[in-house]
């Protein structure tokens, strides 16, 4: 595994890492969730990303996290391990358990904490912007949070690059720089492109990409339809059926005929495709299985691309 400098900061990321987003909540089977973090540290994945609400029920990834730390990561294994947890989409009823305002990060943060039973996090992520609440207010509730010891890094996710600007200049005032920007991006989603990754590679700022095989898209799955097994038929999913469309089923079929000639399966080229890139920190994966997260790491064995596979690509994706 190549560690990676976040943005100008002083923390190395593994060139790709493991989010909990699927397959770590009540609803799964923990130990499978157990067997993949543990093959994933062994791997040499250190940095393990989660938010308030991941499940489902939400909270549930963030305490079977909890319990497989005190199972398989006691005394200073914690200190080989970067962290990361979010809040700013819905997570309780009412009026201070959603958005951006600095009693609901702060209370979340003291939630997540005693889920994964840690003294702190060692990222926490304002997870999205909110229109209703000044943006100085979100990041100082970023800031109290590295002041009072229950962060060592702040970071942002799903602000546009005007709205990143912003927070960028105000956390710098505040002296608590922002260390990342957690952000959509694969071949079938790429609004970084235009104009975000170069204010975060102005502004010395890391980025990370999740969804990087467009919630199972770019894999094989979908080459001959979809199947009853997929993330498009999962009530609990977030890829819609009607995001399956026949021109994006074209273009993976294509993308897969590429991949096939680098001797990669279709999501681990996806998933060099990124890393191609050197703004981008590390590629945020998923992993419903050991084995299906060795097969991802394996797109580190040719990262590589050619100017002609990069135009075949361009060309497909338009």
């Amino acid at each position: 595994m190549k560690y990676n400098r976040c943005g100008k900061s002083g923390l190395l990321l593994p060139q790709i890492s493991l989010g909990l987003w699927h397959n770590f909540g009540s609803v799964d089977v923990f130990e499978n969730g157990e067997s993949i973090v543990k093959e994933a540290f062994d791997k040499g994945i250190t940095h393990f990303d989660l938010a308030n609400n991941y499940g489902p029920v939400p909270g549930s990834a963030e305490m079977n996290f909890g319990k497989i730390l005190k199972n398989n990561f006691q005394g200073n294994l914690r200190d080989q391990m970067v962290i990361s947890t979010k809040a700013g989409y819905t997570m309780w009823d009412g009026p201070y358990g959603d958005w951006g305002s600095r009693k609901y990060l702060l209370s979340s943060l003291d939630q997540s904490l005693k889920r994964m039973d840690l003294e702190y996090v060692d990222i926490f992520y304002s997870h999205r912007p909110d229109p209703e609440t000044p943006i100085e207010e979100t990041m100082m509730a970023l800031d109290y949070a590295v002041r009072s010891g229950k962060a060592l890094y702040v970071g942002i996710s799903n602000y546009s690059a005007e709205q990143t600007k912003v927070a960028v200049e105000v956390l710098k005032k505040l002296g608590t720089p922002c260390l990342i920007h957690q952000a959509k991006y694969s071949m079938f989603q790429r609004w970084v492109e235009d104009g975000l990754l170069d204010v975060l590679e102005d502004k010395g700022v890391g980025c990370i990409a999740f969804s990087p095989l467009a919630q199972g898209l770019l894999t094989d799955k979908y080459l001959k339809g979809i199947p009853e097994n997929s993330r498009a038929h999962n009530p609990n999913g977030h890829l819609k059926l009607d995001e399956v469309s026949e021109e994006r089923i074209q273009k993976v079929i294509q993308l897969n005929e590429i991949a096939k000639e680098r001797g990669q399966s279709l999501a681990q080229m996806a998933l060099a495709w990124l890393m191609k890139d050197n703004r981008i920190s590390s590629v945020l994966i998923g992993a419903s299985s050991v084995g299906q997260l060795n097969n991802n790491l394996d797109s580190l064995n040719a990262l590589e691309f050619t100017k002609s596979e990069i135009g075949s690509i361009a060309a497909i994706l338009g």
